[in-house]
Parts: C-alpha cells; structure tokens; sequence
C-alpha cells in the first residue's frame, strides 16, 4: 500500500471467509463489500451524482475505452479529470478497455503488442496497448486503474485460456513499468492487476502467482460472467481468491446479481461491478425485498403500495406501482430512471447488510434469507404470482 491507498479488514466471519472492510483512497472511503455501479461514459446511466449518493454508493466504475473515443482523455484531462467532469467527488475506478476487446471480439484483432479495435463512434480503427491504456488512464485521472488483460473468447477452451493468461502476465508487466515512469496528473493512483486462467484450476494459480508477483495496492479476478456455466465462475473465484494477499482489496470484475454477490463475498471478494441494477430498470424489472418485480405487469395497474413496504429509497417512499407501471407503460424516460434509483439503492443496502451481518455472524442466516427472495416473483393481492 501506500500513503494515499490503504486497506484494513475490520471484521471476518467464522463460517465462511467473508470479510468486512475499508479501502482508503484520495477521495474517500469505501466500506467494504461493495458494489460500483457501472458509469461506463462518465454517468450512470439515468443517475445524478446527488442520486447516486442517496443510494449509498460511494465507488463507481468508467471505461477506458469508451472515454478514449468521447469525448478523449485530452479533453477531460484539460477540463480538471474525471472526478471533475463527471461532477463526481467520490473515488473512481477505471476498467482498461480489456472487456471490450472480449466483448468486440468480432471487430478486434489482438497480438502480443496490443489490440486493434473499431471504433463504435465512427468505424476507425482504436489501438490499445499496455502503455497507452495506462496513459489514458493517467489522464482520466481516475483513483484505481486497471492493467491491460486479454480477456479469453472461450473460458474452457484451454489452449486459448493459456495463451490469453499467459500474455496478460506479459501484459501487466509494461503496465507496470509504464505506470513507474509516466507521472501522476491529477493526483495519486493505484494501479490494480488483474487474474485470469479460465476455468483451470492450475491456470488460475499460474496466474495469481504471476501477478502478484506485482506488489500491488489490488487485485482482481478476471474473465469470469462471460458466458461460462455458473460452475466454471465458482471454481474461478474458489481458487484464486484465498490464494491472494489478504490485506489487499480484491475486486470481481463484472459480476452483478446478487446470488453471485454471496458466493464471491463467502470466498473473501470485496469489490464489485455490473450494470444489472441500472439495466434491469430501463427494461423495468426491479429487485424488492419481497422478490423480482416486472413493473409493466397489469397486475399492478390499480395498486397504490410501493415497490418494496420495506425500502427508504425516494422512489418507494413517494410514488406508488401504479404510477410506476403508468411510467413504464407510457414511454415515459421517468420511469427507467425511477427504477434504476430504486435497484442501486437495492444493491447497495444489501451490501450493507453484508457488512453488518460479517460482523455481528449472521451472514449465512442473511444469504438464505436473501436466496429464497431471489427465487420468486412478487405475489399480487390474490396470492397468485405476477409473471
């Protein structure tokens, strides 16, 4: 660690190896487990910062890659960073553009120096390499970057996991090198390495090995939630999780639901991102404590309760389903930002209630209580379930 990033674990569970802590950064502390909502374009989509805030959320993630084509790191770089430009004081983690080089697989030529991409704004070509994402990174300014990885188009195929690992490790190395010798812009950084190996035992303990060779501020475990059966992610997270350095924050990358979220906190994950809260609202679908919610159904046309009885959030202690079904019904653009507040508020409290049950040693009892939420759908007034 150092002056500007530290990390303490506050608290450890007997039963499991979850644990509750704080990740110190410059621009504030993040209670750990948590949740980053995905602001991929410098927002959120739908969310203010103000919002955003009223939630509990105190990290959120933006994209390299995305920045990279608008507006450019030049311009933010110029207008102040990121923290600056996107009205948000909090910390800030930046994803490298690995994920789009996986998730663009069809428009992307990888080699050993980088990867070529096309461009989603106007077709033209988009070079990333280890060197320039660090240094589009150093100029969006963000508190936590990410090395470069190759994320592998196919977690089971073998060959292709162990060559993709294997040129992460490669990888990291010039982003650590370039990161010593590029200076800070906006302030000081930390720069995470990521873990990958598939759905390989052995290969996930290459690679952690490999990249904690790296003494640095965080790790995270990469390559998972990309289509793998939900086996495959478990072993991921099983086996390299214990194996990284206990007093340092380990982040999950893209995983989002919170079934997921019991599983990899249980293996000692203590950070988190996915735009499942705000996407599920623009389509929607919300999460209550009483289980999964389509707020288009007719079922609710005539109803004047909230979302959730047993939610605070702005959205369920002011508007009732009928008028949130109205929004969803109607087009209106209110409704998928309503909805979104209401999920990330969702997530967020339940990342509360994690913390608090590692403490206090009742987070089995929360995980089963939270399972069996997740496995219905909200009953309407006749005791029949609303589909």
């Amino acid at each position: 660690m150092t002056a500007d990033f530290s990390f303490a674990v506050e608290s450890l569970c007997s039963t499991t190896r979850a644990r509750a802590g704080r990740f110190h950064t410059p621009h504030g502390e993040v209670p750990t487990p948590a949740f980053m909502p995905v602001g991929t374009k410098a927002t959120v989509k739908g969310l203010t910062p103000p919002q955003l805030r009223e939630t509990g959320t105190s990290f959120v993630l933006a994209n390299t890659y995305h920045l990279h084509l608008r507006p450019g790191e030049d311009t933010i770089r110029e207008l102040g960073g990121l923290h600056r430009f996107m009205g948000w004081d909090g910390p800030i983690l930046t994803d490298s553009g690995g994920f789009q080089v996986f998730s663009l697989a069809h428009m992307t030529r990888v080699t050993e120096r980088g990867a070529s991409l096309r461009s989603v704004v106007d077709g033209g070509e988009v070079r990333l390499e280890p060197e320039n994402v660090i240094d589009i990174q150093r100029d969006l300014g963000a508190d936590v970057i990410m090395a470069f990885d190759h994320c592998p188009s196919d977690p089971s195929n073998r060959r292709e996991v162990e060559r993709a690992t294997d040129r992460t490790h490669r990888w990291l190395d010039r982003c650590v090198r370039r990161f010593d010798e590029r200076g800070t812009v906006h302030g000081p950084q930390a720069l995470f390495g990521i873990v990958q190996g598939g759905a390989f035992e052995d290969l996930r303990t290459r690679s952690v090995e490999a990249v904690c060779a790296h003494d640095l501020v965080g790790y995270a475990v990469g390559g998972v939630s990309v289509g793998e059966h939900e086996e495959a992610m478990e072993l991921a997270v099983d086996v390299a999780t214990p194996l990284l350095p206990p007093d340092k924050p380990r982040y999950l990358m893209g995983v989002g639901t919170p079934r997921d979220f019991f599983r990899a906190v249980r293996s000692g994950i203590d950070l988190f991102d996915c735009v499942t809260p705000t996407r599920h609202g623009r389509n929607h679908q919300v999460y209550t404590s009483r289980g999964r919610m389509n707020v288009r159904n007719a079922t609710w046309a005539r109803d004047g309760r909230p979302l959730d009885p047993d939610c605070s959030c702005q959205v369920c202690t002011t508007y009732s389903r009928a008028y949130l079904r109205h929004l969803c019904t109607s087009g209106e653009i209110l409704a998928g930002v309503l909805l979104s507040l209401h999920n990330v508020h969702f997530f967020q409290r339940l990342m509360s209630r994690m913390r608090t049950a590692i403490g206090d040693g009742t987070f089995s009892d929360l995980e089963q209580e939270y399972l069996v939420q997740f496995q219905t759908k909200v009953p309407n007034d006749t005791g029949e379930t609303a589909r």
